[in-house]
């Protein structure tokens, strides 16, 4: 009989959601590795990052979210879109740069946004997210929606003044938003040690905010403790700062030598950091999910994201009359 996650889980998970979780964890893998693949025929314009590694984070996040939720990006913004909801093929057909893309392909990898799923955009501008759903929570505090805003940013993006500021605003205001740091341990080839002075801790509490912390590797984990640190911005707590330890498994770019790093340091964290071995191991052995359930998924998003990369590659490119759409809004 597969149920719901009781040990050492004080919030429940049903059946459905842990389907839906796992279904959008194997989703953002495969995704993102093929992305890798078709990234090195040149047929992809522009910069890409890759979130593999990273999916726990993303997941675990969003599956506390709603569809009144917002939340803004990075440029490693793949992962983030499809936790909360973008269309796979959409998003492949951006970043090919077709017109079927959710941006009618002139955002490209690092600026995907699909308002109607709460998702602000990933952002080329390091620390770009923060102050954005510090309007967005805004919002929501002023029209009494019960929503939150969370930004996703990097321990490189900690550093900068615009998150520094959001988070003092966010804290004078009061705000629904929740601060979510993914610390990879390097802000693009620099070292997180070496370039963050004292503690993300330390930092939250100098804004008076709330610190939450969890490791990246782990689904339940981020599940729970994001469930915690989202309640308490929804409730009209004010902000908080959720940690998420984790760790990338390719390049800051697609390109990236990665020389920085020690031999063998991946290799390790794909063996023992794997947060979808993790979580089918834990699924099984606690008799959560049924295996052959798992095995159906990995086999319907492999064949999603191939027909979504045979239908972008087969698209329409923008044509010259779309160059001044969606520029200007009128209201």
């Amino acid at each position: 009989m597969y149920g719901k996650v009781r040990q050492n889980m004080s919030v429940q998970i049903s059946r459905e959601a842990l389907l839906r979780a796992y279904r959008s964890m194997r989703t953002i893998r495969v995704f993102e590795e093929r992305l890798h693949v078709e990234f090195a025929t040149g047929e992809i314009p522009g910069f890409v990052h890759l979130y593999c590694g990273e999916e726990a984070s993303a997941v675990g996040v969003c599956a506390n979210l709603t569809d009144n939720d917002t939340i803004a990006s990075t440029h490693r913004g793949h992962g983030h879109c499809i936790a909360k909801g973008v269309e796979v093929g959409g998003m492949m057909a951006e970043i090919y740069g077709r017109h079927t893309g959710v941006c009618r392909g002139k955002g490209g990898s690092m600026h995907i946004a699909d308002l109607s799923k709460g998702m602000l955009g990933a952002n080329g501008i390091v620390g770009g997210g923060p102050p954005l759903i510090c309007g967005a929570a805004l919002s929501h505090k002023t029209l009494k929606d019960n929503g939150v805003a969370v930004a996703f940013f990097g321990d490189g993006a900690s550093n900068e003044g615009t998150t520094l500021e959001s988070m003092n605003l966010a804290s004078v205001w009061h705000l629904p938003a929740v601060f979510v740091v993914e610390d990879n341990g390097y802000g693009e080839a620099t070292g997180a040690a070496y370039a963050c002075a004292g503690t993300q801790k330390d930092r939250a509490a100098g804004f008076g905010l709330p610190y939450f912390s969890c490791e990246g590797d782990d689904f339940f984990e981020v599940y729970e403790t994001a469930r915690a640190a989202i309640d308490h911005a929804r409730s009209g707590e004010g902000p908080v700062m959720l940690h998420v330890h984790l760790s990338r498994w390719y390049g800051h770019f697609e390109g990236d030598a990665m020389s920085y790093r020690k031999a063998g340091e991946v290799a390790e964290q794909k063996k023992d950091h794997d947060c979808l071995k993790k979580f089918r191991a834990r699924a099984v052995a606690e008799n959560l999910l049924p295996e052959g359930d798992m095995d159906e998924i990995d086999a319907a998003v492999a064949d999603e994201v191939e027909s979504a990369v045979v239908t972008a590659k087969q698209a329409p490119w923008p044509q010259d009359k779309d160059l001044m759409a969606d520029v200007y809004a009128r209201y």
